[in-house]
């Protein structure tokens, strides 16, 4: 006899319900937030580790056999495969955009109450697997920031807790992936109070160490000690670097303005195909093929090419350009790195825009390394100063345009740190990524991750009130239960509308449903007590105009700036064809305003 599933479902909710129930009476809340919190680092290890070990196995099955003292025409083919078949699984498996993962986290925080849909727990790494594996120029930390701030939201959605709770461990996802990846604990909470600005409080301090130490601890047992790069501190820093430290550091704000502006140019010129998958692939594919073909150091991540430069050895930096037309040519390395670090910022915004999947961390700190070592090996030719050694300058070149592109100079600083042992650089990091930050903002007030929705207003902050204005959304404000009169409606009837309704004003629509005005009981009170006047006039003569209409796109900062403007108690809200949603109450938002900011005051 076959089992039913509905009542199989129906047992696994009580049963479920039942452990719910038991948690509560037994298990404090802040308790049961640390060990989620162990879970949430402990998976979002276990993504981590499946990625990189998909990308590898795919990288070695395609290139196993290149031979590298010439070019490969299946640069030109890869590519395209791995965008196409990234797209395939986009568009029929997962049917939702997964790009720009950590804008998407930002967003779920500020406008989504910190949900993030399921798929997010496994659709990002497969995506990225394809498309890097194939020879996408992006970077896998971004899908996997995804996945561990998904299973983070979607753990939290399971137990029923509230959205205040699951922004914390959405925070802890995004630090135990930075930190599994990177074996970079202290990293992943800096990324995560700088980039996606979850406030520190005692709360929140502790679970995403947690959330950080599992995921590392983890990752070594995957792993073993192998690290991602591989730095031997030979030539020790010297306070007569300090010139070269900070020129470096403003050369990286420079070359992280250039990334992202010309990153938000790709884009704009992808986003006009939006509607056009096949040509996207054809700009995009080829685009990235061409440029993989003259320059393979853009194939993948690039941490090849970065742990070759952070070798020192000049016989090794040749390997720079193995698979190229200028394979050998020792002479051509500075030309061939300055070409590189100006293109690799289109192959990676061909890979998103062509339809595959990808972040935009792996190729910061590529840059970053090209950026240092083409800055001080021209130092050097020129002998512009004291001598600077390249390895040590491509180190930190490797912060300075993290922190820039990020504007998250503290991670900067504790990524490379942690991630190469390179903590006697621990000063000229510091140098290197305050200046280039301090360059940056000078242009870019800006995150490449937070820009996007700054420019919507959708971007929440560590200053509370604008975080509170942001977190609040329009839809939960906005009364929809309103009476309404037509232009031709007698003051009798009118009357009677007034007696039931709970407002003080009356919405006058069209047939059609346009919001035409609105009369204001207050000020008609000198008609609508004398009843010998209710056949003399028309809902056409009383209404007038609202101190101010919003828009029902409108922010919420708006929407205060429009109470304060009027002094109104309420106020309609309209979609784009001018027609009425309903009515906002000032005393209402002001409520839930109030509430809000106590709610975010609390440890």
């Amino acid at each position: 006899m076959m089992a039913d599933p509905k009542v199989d479902s129906a047992v696994s909710a009580s049963w479920f319900s039942r452990l719910n129930t038991w948690r509560e009476e037994h298990i404090s809340e802040r308790m049961f937030v640390l060990i989620l919190a162990f879970f949430v680092g402990l998976f979002s290890a276990v993504a981590a580790f499946v990625l990189h070990w998909m990308i590898n196995q795919i990288v070695g099955l395609l290139t196993s056999s290149f031979d590298a003292t010439k070019s490969n025409w299946l640069y030109l083919v890869y590519p395209v495969v791995g965008i196409y078949l990234t797209s395939l699984f986009v568009r029929y498996v997962v049917k939702d955009n997964i790009s720009h993962g950590i804008t998407r986290i930002l967003y779920a925080i500020s406008q989504k109450r910190s949900r993030l849909k399921s798929h997010n727990t496994w659709s990002s790494v497969i995506a990225s697997a394809i498309t890097i594996g194939f020879g996408g120029s992006v970077g896998a930390e971004a899908p996997i920031v995804l996945t561990g701030s998904a299973i983070g939201s979607n753990l939290g959605k399971l137990f029923k807790l509230d959205s205040r709770t699951l922004m914390l461990l959405i925070g802890c996802g995004a630090a135990g992936a930075i930190a599994g990846i990177f074996k970079a604990p202290i990293a992943g909470l800096v990324f995560t109070l700088e980039v996606l600005m979850i406030d520190l409080t005692m709360a929140s301090l502790l679970p995403i160490l947690v959330s950080c130490v599992t995921a590392t601890c983890f990752t070594y047992i995957f792993s073993g000690d192998a690290v991602l790069f591989t730095f031997h501190l030979d030539n020790p820093w010297s306070v007569e670097r300090v010139p070269a430290c900070v020129l470096l550091g403003i050369f990286c704000g420079v070359v992280s303005l250039y990334f992202i502006r010309t990153m938000g140019f790709c884009e704009d010129v992808f986003a006009r195909f939006k509607d056009q998958p096949y040509v996207k692939l054809v700009i995009g594919g080829t685009l990235l093929s061409v440029l993989i073909f003259f320059f393979p150091s853009l194939f993948g991540e690039g941490y090849h090419s970065i742990n070759l430069l952070l070798s020192g050895d000049e016989q090794k930096w040749q390997g720079i350009l193995d698979n190229s037309l200028f394979a050998g040519q020792i002479q051509m390395l500075l030309p061939y790195v300055a070409l590189v670090l100006l293109t690799k910022v289109f192959a990676t915004s061909a890979t998103n825009g062509g339809g595959g999947c990808g972040g935009t961390f792996a190729p910061s700190l590529f840059i970053g390394c090209f950026s240092g070592f083409f800055f001080s090996r021209l130092w050097n030719q020129y002998e512009v100063g004291v001598y600077v050694p390249e390895k040590n300058f491509a180190l930190m070149g490797m912060a300075g345009v993290m922190s820039g592109v990020m504007h998250a100079p503290l991670t900067g600083i504790f990524l490379i740190a942690e991630l190469t042992g390179g903590y006697d650089l621990f000063l000229p990091l510091m140098i290197v990524s305050v200046s280039s930050y301090l360059t940056i903002i000078l242009f870019e007030p800006h995150s490449i991750y937070s820009s996007r929705l700054a420019k919507q207003g959708k971007l929440i902050t560590h200053h509370t009130d604008h975080a509170v204005l942001t977190l609040m959304q329009l839809d939960s404000v906005i009364d929809h239960d309103y009476l309404s009169v037509e232009p031709d409606t007698e003051l009798g009837q009118i009357v009677r509308k007034i007696s039931r309704s709970r407002k003080s004003v009356i919405p006058v629509l069209d047939a059609a449903g346009n919001f035409l005005g609105e009369i204001d009981i207050a000020k008609n009170r000198n008609v609508v007590f004398r009843t010998e006047l209710y056949h003399h006039f028309t809902a056409g003569q009383l209404m007038q105009e609202p101190p101010a209409t919003l828009n029902d796109e409108a922010l919420m900062a708006d929407v205060m700036k429009a109470f304060d403007r009027t002094h109104a108690d309420w106020l309609p809200v309209l979609d784009k064809d001018g027609h009425l949603k309903g009515y906002i109450s000032r005393q209402r938002i002001y409520t839930q305003y109030r509430k809000m900011v106590a709610d975010m005051s609390e440890d």
